[in-house]
């Protein structure tokens, strides 16, 4: 089991890696993402899962054909919204 202090570092490390992550077709100027980029990183991956588990739950005999096992939808969907 996880421990609270376990969770809360991991969750620093994952938003200082996103905001250290350069914007590939951003301008020199604007490379480092910011407050606002993280947010919107957070809801597509949040939007991208519901999405996920919604096709596993409905249609499961579909998940093979977009190349994904259901150990793998699993894993995806454990995950935290900030988790790559």
């Amino acid at each position: 089991m996880k421990t609270m202090l376990d969770t809360i570092s991991e969750f620093r490390d994952a938003v200082r890696l996103d905001l250290s992550e350069p914007l590939t077709d951003a301008p020199a100027a604007e490379q480092r993402p910011g407050l606002f980029d993280l947010l919107s990183a957070w809801g597509e991956r949040a939007r991208f899962r519901h999405e996920l588990a919604i096709r596993a739950r409905e249609t499961p005999h579909l998940i093979g054909d977009i190349g994904l096992t259901m150990d793998q939808v699993r894993d995806e969907l454990a995950k935290p919204l900030w988790r790559r």
